[in-house]
């Protein structure tokens, strides 16, 4: 416990001390989940809440019926900090805060800082510590001295409450707890080769249709499956496994519910006071006031609490450009330019750059995920050049280019050939991710293999071509749930996924694929080891759009080459012939098309022989067979 004495203007033994508040106060409390919220000590608990333009605030709980009169807090000389310290309420105490806020009006507010919160609809908190004693000794050795960028990466995003609904049990029991989905989820993961899971949001969030984008207690996980240990025996069995987490995080708007942040002392304490830059008016949320250096500090803690005591290996930040500009959704006349005349938001820049350097600094190995739409440069910088200093930056580009492209019938695709080849011209500007997130498959836009044209065996063969050129594309791979199958449905949150599509060979074809694709992945260091280096690609025929083909090289030293040729044609190519880096044998390691996959089996008979002689500016040649609407990587052998 730190010294209780100093400028506190208290002897209480309970209270925090000097450092940490004035750490509160200087906005530069990385640990601040140690120090506010609900701290179980060995009599009680230590109830503390930051509300500085409050004029009274009691804690109500439970253990004295609610009567929030019988434990006032005091007020903490200059911090803005409230305390108090109640005898006998212990672990799973249910409280809130009633505030009589600046407007003089008296209101109960959860927790900001709360580990623990009621089941919704209740939205009491909850006091909490926790027991759990963590197994993942050697996967977190192994994560400080890892480079994501440099590593494989193929991640499996998952809505946790739609991922699965009964688990065998009744309808009516529709959510199951943490340790039922570890049960379900870590073998099937781990099965299907992902390195790692994205887990959309599981902050507490009263609405499940927002999915979790719509946050009222930042520090604790849902309490819909369970206690937070419960996650934390996820996360713990999922490393044991060898697969990664990444945790979805919302820190550019927040839940407008009365018991929550809004308004929390009576003032827009957490929001923007200016509704030009406290309002989304695209999503009907409030916006962090991120000039305020004590929000900042609220929301770098919360991504350092995160990872540090939960383990996660990195973050997703969600809405990245909505944070950066100040007319995001808005139109003339509703947004004013910053200090300079721009349309950059600098704070919201600032608080990103420290968050970055925060995490980095205090957790090595993990990272930090940027979903952003624009152009934006420096995104994936480093923040000492004024970069953003996110490890990597989703490439949406590269999303709605491709699947464009795979929507059209191939009679038409020699038309739209380029918006295939575009992505190159700039892969390498940002360390990237592809994304195939669950944005893509919602809202009328279908499912991924309901986007494919033709009969259900081309949709099939599509789905299976269009992911294999996808993993052997520079950037990390991202894939929603229900893709590795050929999921039917759009999907809706309201139900599980098609599960029973596996019964039918057709689609158990392509989960085989996804399995086998992901094994070769990760045991082909060129498709990854310079993910983000020019040297690492190489077209051996960007052009051949009267084909629908395309042909490249991926390399990297020390590892063998890899050759991807995909065919986007309805038919297939007999005697092509490929420009290859080397002669000699080149073992076909992928083939989409094979029957394993319900494939119709065109291929090489598992190897093809390059020949010494220039074509297309390679070295080499061979004469080979490609499949319809399939993609071929072949890799040479050492």
């Amino acid at each position: 416990m730190s010294d209780p004495i100093g400028s506190t203007g208290t002897t209480d033994p309970y209270a925090p001390g000097e450092l940490d508040l004035h750490l509160i106060g200087e906005g530069r409390h990385e640990e601040l989940w140690t120090v506010l919220g609900a701290q179980v000590t060995e009599s009680g608990t230590s109830f503390r809440v930051w509300a500085p333009n409050a004029q009274e605030v009691q804690v109500a709980g439970e253990w004295a019926g609610w009567d929030g009169s019988r434990h006032p807090m005091t007020r903490l000389d200059g911090s803005g900090v409230w305390h108090v310290h109640v005898e006998g309420a212990g672990v799973g105490s249910q409280y809130k805060y009633r505030l009589r806020g600046a407007d003089g009006q008296w209101a109960d507010r959860a927790d900001p800082l709360a580990q623990y919160a009621e089941k919704p609809p209740s939205s009491a908190s909850r006091v909490w510590r926790s027991e759990h004693q963590w197994g993942d000794d050697a996967w977190l050795e192994a994560r400080r001295t890892s480079h994501p960028v440099d590593e494989a990466m193929s991640t499996y995003e998952v809505h946790l409450a739609s991922w699965r609904k009964h688990l065998g049990r009744s309808p009516e029991d529709s959510l199951y707890s943490w340790d039922e989905i570890a049960d379900a989820l870590v073998p099937y993961v781990a099965d299907l080769g992902f390195t790692h899971v994205e887990l959309m949001p599981v902050m507490q969030h009263p609405f499940g249709g927002s999915w979790g984008y719509h946050v009222t207690s930042y520090f604790a996980p849902d309490a819909r499956f369970g206690d937070p240990d419960g996650l934390k025996r996820l996360i713990d069995r999922l490393h044991q496994a060898g697969v990664g987490v990444i945790l979805d995080w919302v820190p550019g708007h927040f839940a407008t519910d009365e018991w929550a942040l809004a308004r929390f002392d009576g003032t827009p304490l957490y929001e923007d006071p200016n509704p030009q830059r406290g309002w989304h008016k695209e999503w009907g949320s409030h916006i962090f006031n991120f000039g305020r250096h004590e929000v900042r500090n609220f929301l770098y803690a919360n991504a350092v609490y995160w990872l540090e005591e939960y383990h996660a290996d990195g973050l997703r930040v969600d809405g990245v450009a909505s944070m950066l500009y100040l007319d995001y959704a808005r139109e003339a006349g509703e947004w004013s330019p910053n200090i300079h005349g721009g349309r950059e938001n600098l704070e919201a820049v600032q608080f990103l750059q420290e968050m970055n350097a925060t995490v980095y600094k205090r957790v090595p190995g993990i990272v930090t995920i940027a979903e952003e739409s624009t152009a934006w440069p420096g995104v994936t910088g480093p923040t000492s050049n004024g970069g953003l200093g996110f490890g990597f930056k989703w490439n949406m580009g590269w999303m709605h280019d491709t699947l464009d492209y795979a929507a059209k019938d191939p009679l038409y695709r020699s038309h739209h050939h380029g918006e295939m080849t575009f992505s190159l011209v700039y892969a390498f500007a940002e360390n990237y991710v592809l994304p195939i997130s669950h944005d893509e498959v919602v809202h009328g836009k279908g499912s991924l293999l309901r986007k494919m044209p033709g009969d259900r065996w081309q949709q099939l063969a599509n789905l299976r071509a269009y992911l294999a050129l996808m993993w052997a594309h520079p950037g990390k791979q991202l894939l929603f749930m229900g893709c590795e199958f050929g999921q039917e449905s759009e999907w809706a949150e309201s139900r599980e996924l098609d599960w029973w599509l596996l019964e039918h060979p057709e689609h158990a074809g392509v989960h085989a694929m996804v399995r086998d694709m992901n094994a070769t992945y990760k045991a082909s260091g060129a498709l990854w080891g310079r993910d983000n280096d020019p040297a690492g690609f190489a077209w051996i025929d960007a052009n051949d759009a009267g084909r629908n083909t395309f042909s490249f090289v991926r390399r990297s030293p020390g590892h063998p080459d890899l050759v991807c040729v995909a065919n986007f044609a309805g038919h297939p190519h007999e005697g092509f012939r490929l420009g290859l880096p080397s002669a000699g044998t080149w073992t076909e390691v992928l083939n989409t098309d094979a029957e394993a996959y319900a494939g119709s089996g065109v291929g090489n008979l598992g190897s093809i022989t390059a020949t010494a002689g220039d074509h297309q500016g390679q070295p080499a040649y061979a004469d080979i067979v490609v499949p319809p609407l399939a993609t071929l990587w072949f890799r040479k052998d050492v």
